[in-house]
């Protein structure tokens, strides 16, 4: 079939054509991301374009070859049934679509040739596109039997690979092609061929990889949004639009055009790969180009209205079958990743330190993402298992991941080109991956993949992809010959089953961090729920014995008022005997103020209770004695019970040295208390008349009886002047 006459099909484009123009303009660019395609103000040349202004269905502007096709001369302002019959403008009366162009019909031309109607928006113009049809392909039940039995072939393959290899048979079969290339889009936006179908002549690129400026940002965003590219002969000369807009409108939006003329470096990036005719169809997987059905032919081909909508069919369902089939295989990992997650973190003790915990595990932990090795972080303190970078790399990249990621998994395939250093260690760990578990330690997790050599086939020389010719202007590369590069400096890339498998992992840390903390937590209340309730059963048992002991007390006051009061002759006054007494009692009643107070029933510092005895002595004595009585009380412990007993000791000694030393009358007194071999020293000393006492009195008496108690010697010294009174007691 002959689409062109033989001026439509230059070799070269003449200097003054509007081809040549577009080679010299719209090349013209900084880099292709920038180039307009989308407004090209052109057509291709099988089939032609009317606009209108609206609804009036008054042809404002066209493109093609419109008098030739039609008939019409003069065209412009002329009404569409007028150059397209009353059966077309009747189907187009209704509203065009918001969005993609949609069938209105086929229309003959005069000539008897055969063409396809359709029609969509462009800002407010309506577009109708009128384009070569085959004349005898029907869209019948043929062509869906042949879908739907591409669509069962897709459907029994095992995998992505085998599936791709499928289809790129089934859309040569469809379209006659004679090269048909599954083409995927990878990470770095690059290409690469997954699968191919082609005739013997034509040459393979099967496993090669196409750079990324070969289809630039704009190409992949018109490739989503309309999924079939057509150009039936690359050879074209571009037919303009007329009359061109006035500056004061934006060009015309020709995004959902099929006509729509194609980029001249992409025409001449087709010449040189000796393509005569060429057709993409999207591949298009939740709103995201995956790839292309990329197909070539050596001679002018003419896809088909027809053809296009169950190439564009075919491509859904393969979309489809590649979401189905990643899922699948996604699915499997996630699972197989999930189990070997509850095994490892079931191993993990909660009992010892968490980086302690998790350096016996590194190589589980390592083989959990299919790292080659593994390396905890806390402080300086570095543990490894299986290749690691040295223990002083570890320990900068932690601090950089520390400041770096800190709420999330970082993951690279090649770690050199974000963190410089660990070039000296690419063979070890050009792949990483790891969290921040606490960036203030810091406290980090990470993995490492060994530097994995590929090499890369190319069609022809990425470097050279886009290159600058003659007046600055971009041209594409000419040989597509294949070329090999080995990339080194990067490792296997960590796949999203993986990222996410270390993001549980890090999730699982956290909580085993916590529950150890918790667990820390509750076990320091129980120790303290413990120690408060073995505290209040031994406050218990002392109160018990403080009772008992408070019972004792008041016996022996009882005790010895009644002796007092046996022994007290008439001749003294009641206020003096009683004054006496009140001293006892006050120096039993101390001891148990001082229990109370120390919050603690077993011993006592008899210094200061003593202190507290004598000051309290002295004063209700009267200020001439507080101010003569001198004391030097070190700090001796004694059971509690015996405290009460040597605070009567010295009470009475002190009381003896009142009345009989100095007659009443005020004079000086001198305390001491020290330590001895284990027993306690008290000595009472006074300047007054000296002497030894009868040891008849009331005070005497009680002196010897309590000494008895304490198992004490009491020796009486004549110091001349005065008397010095030793007591010797065991402590305990």
């Amino acid at each position: 079939m002959r689409f062109f006459a033989e001026t439509d099909v230059p070799e070269t484009p003449s200097p003054g054509s509007l081809a040549a123009e577009l080679l010299l303009s719209d090349a013209d660019l900084n880099d292709c991301d920038r180039e307009p395609i989308h407004i090209p103000g052109s057509i291709q040349p099988h089939g032609f374009m009317l606009a209108t202004g609206g609804d009036d269905a008054v042809v404002t502007h066209g493109a093609g070859d419109i008098e030739e096709i039609t008939g019409v001369q003069d065209w412009i302002g002329q009404p569409l049934v007028g150059l397209l019959g009353e059966a077309i403008t009747e189907s187009l009366s209704s509203p065009a679509p918001a969005d993609g162009a949609v069938f209105v019909g086929r229309w003959t031309a005069p000539s008897g040739e055969t063409f396809d109607v359709s029609t969509h928006l462009s800002g407010t113009r309506r577009i109708i596109e009128v384009e070569r049809s085959d004349g005898a392909a029907t869209f019948g039940i043929d062509l869906l039997a042949r879908l739907d039995k591409a669509s069962a072939a897709f459907e029994r393959a095992l995998n992505v690979r085998q599936l791709a290899a499928r289809a790129a048979d089934e859309f040569r079969n469809l379209t006659g092609f004679e090269r048909v290339m599954i083409y995927r889009f990878l990470d770095d936006e690059a290409g690469a061929v997954l699968a191919e179908s082609k005739s013997p002549e034509m040459s393979s690129f099967l496993n090669h990889h196409f750079p990324a400026t070969d289809i630039p940002k704009q190409a992949r965003a018109l490739y989503v949004r309309n999924p079939v590219r057509v150009i039936p002969e690359v050879r074209y000369s571009p037919r303009p639009l007329r009359p061109a807009l006035p500056q004061s409108e934006p060009p015309l939006d020709m995004s959902d055009s099929v006509l729509r003329s194609v980029s001249p470096i992409h025409l001449q990036y087709l010449r040189n790969m000796d393509v005569g005719a060429s057709a993409s169809i999207s591949i298009v997987t939740d709103g995201v180009l995956w790839g292309l059905v990329a197909c070539h032919d050596s001679r002018p081909r003419l896809l088909t209205h027809e053809t296009r909508i169950a190439a564009t069919a075919l491509a859904r369902g393969l979309a489809r079958q590649l979401k189905a089939k990643d899922d699948a295989e996604l699915y499997r990992e996630r699972v197989r990743l999930r189990g070997l997650e509850d095994e490892l973190v079931a191993r993990i003790p909660l009992e010892e330190p968490l980086d302690a915990a998790l350096a016996k595990h590194l190589d589980e932990i390592a083989a959990l993402v299919g790292a080659t090795g593994a390396a905890v972080l806390r402080g300086k303190s570095v543990s490894t298992g299986g290749a690691c970078p040295p223990a002083n790399g570890v320990v900068a990249l932690g601090n950089w991941v520390a400041k770096t990621a800190a709420g999330r998994v970082m993951s690279t395939a090649s770690l050199s080109e974000v963190f410089p250093a660990a070039t000296a260690w690419k063979a070890e760990a050009s792949g990483f991956m790891g969290f921040v578990i606490a960036a203030d330690e810091p406290f980090v997790l990470m993995w490492f993949r060994a530097e994995k050599l590929e090499v890369v086939r190319w069609a022809g020389d990425p470097h050279t992809a886009v290159k600058t010719g003659e007046a600055g202007k971009l041209t594409p590369r000419a040989s597509f010959a294949e070329w090999t590069e080995t990339v080194s400096g990067r490792a296997q890339r960590w796949t999203n089953p993986e990222i996410e498998s270390a993001g549980r992992f890090r999730d699982a840390v956290f909580e085993l961090r916590a529950l150890r903390q918790m667990r820390q937590v509750n076990q320091s209340l129980q120790e303290s729920v413990a120690d408060r309730d073995l505290q209040l059963e031994h406050q218990d048992f002392l109160l018990r014995e403080v009772n008992h002991r408070v019972q004792n007390s008041l016996q022996l006051i009882t005790s010895f008022l009644s002796l007092q009061a046996r022994d007290n002759p008439d001749s003294r006054p009641a206020s003096e005997v009683l004054r006496e007494a009140q001293r006892r009692v006050k120096a039993v009643s101390l001891v148990h103020s001082r229990l109370y107070r120390a919050d603690q029933f077993e011993t006592i510092d008899l210094g200061r209770y003593f202190s507290e005895l004598i000051e309290d002595m002295a004063t209700s004595s009267g200020q001439d004695w507080a101010e003569l009585i001198h004391t030097e009380l070190a700090p001796v412990s004694v059971e509690a019970g015996r405290a009460t007993t040597f605070g009567l000791v010295l009470t009475e000694l002190i009381i003896n040295a009142q009345k009989y030393a100095y007659g009443g009358r005020p004079g000086p007194l001198y305390v001491t208390l020290e330590e001895d071999r284990g027993s306690a020293r008290i000595v009472v000393a006074d300047e007054g008349v000296g002497g030894h006492q009868s040891g008849k009195g009331f005070g005497s008496r009680l002196i010897e009886s309590l000494a008895g108690q304490l198992g004490a010697a009491i020796e009486y010294r004549d110091a001349r002047p005065g008397l010095r009174v030793i007591l010797t007691a065991p402590i305990g």
